[in-house]
């Protein structure tokens, strides 16, 4: 063969396996426009401080695109997310903390805000590297998606799946823009003002069997504290459509560099058993949850030692006021309490039905109540509190609505820890597919 027809053969071989690399990064993409509506109340009706009322409406708009990978051993791809919020109904009478909707220079609502997130991801077997814009869902990290907006992180992370039965997770966080801002923050635990620009984690859920999942995960945010997580999650079925699974929790939370130090700047809110916001933390929990048929019905319990309160990541109290807002992987964590705080000892019953066992599908709702004590603040040693929410939600299942969401949550909290709320949201959603 002569010498330029090998040449000819290499261009088209190279053009073939480039076009192919070019069709999995493009054929294997997914885009969608998810919309959400989304009305928020929240009514502080005593305390020191003159009564609150937050009341506010907005229209969100999320662009999600997700490319394929480029063909080969070591597959390259990347993904965009595009938020947009905009201001339907507000007041600078009824905005008040910036907890859904950023704030002007004035303290009133912004008329509209957005901001774009790129994520670089490469993929080898079933390893995966993501780097730029995360939205985590980890035991020691979950970011919050309780408002118009998701809260969003930006930095590295690995997820492994290579091993049988085993998840691998690790990498480290380096910013955070909250749910009500366009703009990046550092990192912190609630109550403290200095920024930290390292989250590192790792952690794996391993399913031991097929109704038993073991969980181990670490985290260190620079300067604030280490956090050590262990997890068991067990499904027993009774019979058909009847079962019952136990889901059991603890954290390990010790305080760590300039926190251990009490310098100021890095200490956290809230009662801490020397008063000097050092972080000592131990929180444990067990809930059952029975289900039978459309009947789910959860009972628990969670103990949160007196060292300090239960911390994780939390950017309130940053100068950012928008940056606020988190969650936290406790079957505690509701609308308007976290039953977090120092020493608190907290029962939880919750009682939830699926309407598809009546030939209702896509309508479900649920009630909870919870009640804490024992808790420790600065002001007294024995204090109390109670919560109770209910939540209705529908998914249109045909006709020109199909795939429409509708919900609604309404929260009620007396506490002696904090001050009494109410409140309501009302959310319509819709996805559309555009790739």
């Amino acid at each position: 063969m002569s010498i330029r027809k090998i040449a000819t053969t290499s261009i088209f071989a190279s053009f073939a396996i480039s076009a192919q690399a070019h069709a999995d990064f493009i054929g294997d993409s997914r885009a969608t426009l998810g919309m959400r509506n989304f009305y928020f109340n929240n009514d502080n009706r005593d305390g020191s401080a003159a009564p609150t009322k937050t009341e506010e409406w907005a229209q969100g708009f999320m662009l999600d695109y997700k490319s394929g990978y480029t063909d080969g051993t070591v597959g390259f791809g990347a993904d965009a997310l595009g938020l947009m919020g905009v201001t339907l109904d507000s007041g600078k009478g009824r905005h008040f903390g910036s907890t859904m909707i950023p704030s002007d220079s004035d303290n009133s609502a912004v008329d509209e805000w957005s901001r774009l997130g790129l994520t670089g991801k490469v993929k080898i077997s079933k390893t995966e590297l993501r780097y730029g814009t995360l939205i985590p869902k980890l035991p020691i990290l979950v970011a919050n998606d309780g408002r118009l907006l998701p809260q969003s992180f930006e930095g590295g992370q690995i997820t492994s799946s290579d091993f049988k039965d085993l998840t691998l997770t690790g990498g480290r966080i380096e910013h955070a823009t909250g749910r009500a801002s366009t703009d990046q923050t550092g990192l912190a635990a609630l109550g403290g003002t200095h920024e930290s620009n390292q989250f590192d984690f790792a952690g794996g859920d391993w399913k031991v069997t097929k109704d038993l999942t073991a969980q181990y995960y670490y985290a260190n945010l620079d300067n604030y504290y280490t956090q050590q997580f262990f997890g068991l999650i067990h499904t027993l079925a009774i019979a058909e459509g009847q079962s019952l699974k136990t889901d059991l929790r603890y954290f390990k939370t010790d305080s760590s560099g300039e926190n251990s130090t009490g310098t100021s700047g890095y200490r956290i809110s809230g009662y801490t058993k020397n008063g000097d916001g050092e972080i000592d933390n131990r929180t444990w929990s067990a809930a059952l949850v029975y289900t039978l048929g459309g009947h789910a019905i959860t009972a628990g319990y969670q103990s949160v030692s007196d060292g300090s309160s239960f911390t994780q990541l939390n950017q309130g109290s940053l100068v950012d006021k928008g940056a606020g807002g988190t969650s936290l992987y406790l079957y505690t964590d509701r609308l308007i309490q976290s039953f977090t705080r120092a020493g608190e000892r907290t029962s939880f019953a919750q009682y939830a039905y699926d309407f598809a066992a009546l030939g209702v599908p896509g309508l479900k709702a649920s009630v909870i109540y919870l009640s804490g004590d024992n808790i420790k603040t600065r002001s007294g040693d024995d204090q109390k509190e109670w919560e109770r929410d209910i939540s209705l939600d529908y998914v249109v299942q045909s006709g020109a609505l199909k795939g429409v969401g509708l919900g609604w949550r309404n929260g009620k909290s007396n506490s002696e820890a904090a001050r009494d709320q109410d409140q309501n949201r009302v959310f319509v959603s819709y996805s559309i597919p555009l790739l």
